[in-house]
C-alpha cells in the first residue's frame, strides 16, 4: 500500500522507504533513505517534499505527485 500525504509529512531523517516496482538484483524491493527533513507549504497543504537518497550517488525528492511509487515497508510491496 503507498504512503499517504499525511505520511511523508511525518517521514524522518534515516527512515526507509521501498520502491514499488524497481527491484534489486535479488528480486527484493530497491530502497531509498530519507535524507533530510520534508518540507512542507503553509499556503497549499496537498504539497510536500522530501529529499531521498538511494546509494551514495543516487538523489531524488519524494513529491505529492510521486507517493504511489513508494511504500513504508517490504511486506507492503510483495503484496
Amino acid at each position: 500500500m503507498p504512503i499517504t500525504l499525511e505520511q511523508a509529512k511525518s517521514l524522518k531523517r534515516g527512515q526507509v522507504l521501498y520502491h514499488v516496482t524497481h527491484r534489486n538484483r535479488d528480486g527484493s524491493p530497491v530502497r531509498w533513505r530519507v535524507n533530510g527533513q520534508p518540507k512542507v507549504w503553509k499556503r497549499d497543504p496537498s504539497r510536500v517534499r522530501v529529499p531521498l537518497m538511494h546509494g551514495l550517488y543516487d538523489h531524488d525528492y519524494l513529491t505529492e505527485d510521486c507517493l504511489h511509487f513508494l511504500c513504508l515497508t517490504a511486506e507492503e510491496v510483495t503484496r
